[in-house]
């Protein structure tokens, strides 16, 4: 009986570090679990490009990048814009899009991301998006962000 007793203690114990524990740790990145996103005002080149993100268990779990045109195609996706972009400047958006993400994710947005030559000023643009996503995940606000475009299309 002794023997249970003490089992149950030290369970009982164990049980209640962990929820603590984890529950701190949790707490401190200041995260509200949820989809977040934020989109440029206006389109650019004929993109408008948009971030979501995912927080699960207060850390971003999750980040899409990308841009879309009036019709609703995702600019990764065209493989003419890619062979012509790429032959010009020597990068492609579903590359960036990608390498600015996993960084973004690394760092759960706690550094600035390192900018890729050839897709500065959509880095520029994933940084003004990143920043609105980050005060709406520390406040829970899951409305779609609007970040003003630096050069609106006509």
């Amino acid at each position: 009986m002794k023997k249970f007793k003490i089992i149950g203690l030290f369970l009982s114990f164990v049980f209640c570090l962990s929820v603590s524990g984890c529950g701190a740790s949790k707490q401190e990145s200041g995260f509200v679990d949820g989809y977040y996103t934020a989109t440029m005002s206006d389109y650019s080149h004929g993109w408008k490009e948009y971030v979501t993100i995912c927080v699960m268990n207060h850390r971003i779990v999750n980040v899409e990048y990308n841009a879309r045109n009036k019709a609703g195609f995702i600019k990764s996706w065209d493989s003419a814009y890619m062979r012509n972009m790429n032959s010009v400047m020597g990068i492609y958006p579903n590359r960036y899009t990608r390498d600015y993400a996993a960084q973004f994710l690394e760092k759960q947005g706690q550094e600035e991301i390192d900018m890729l030559t050839g897709a500065t000023s959509s880095g520029g643009n994933f940084q003004k998006l990143t920043a609105a996503l980050l005060e709406s995940v520390r406040t829970g606000d899951t409305e779609i962000q609007i970040v003003e475009s630096p050069e609106p299309e006509e």
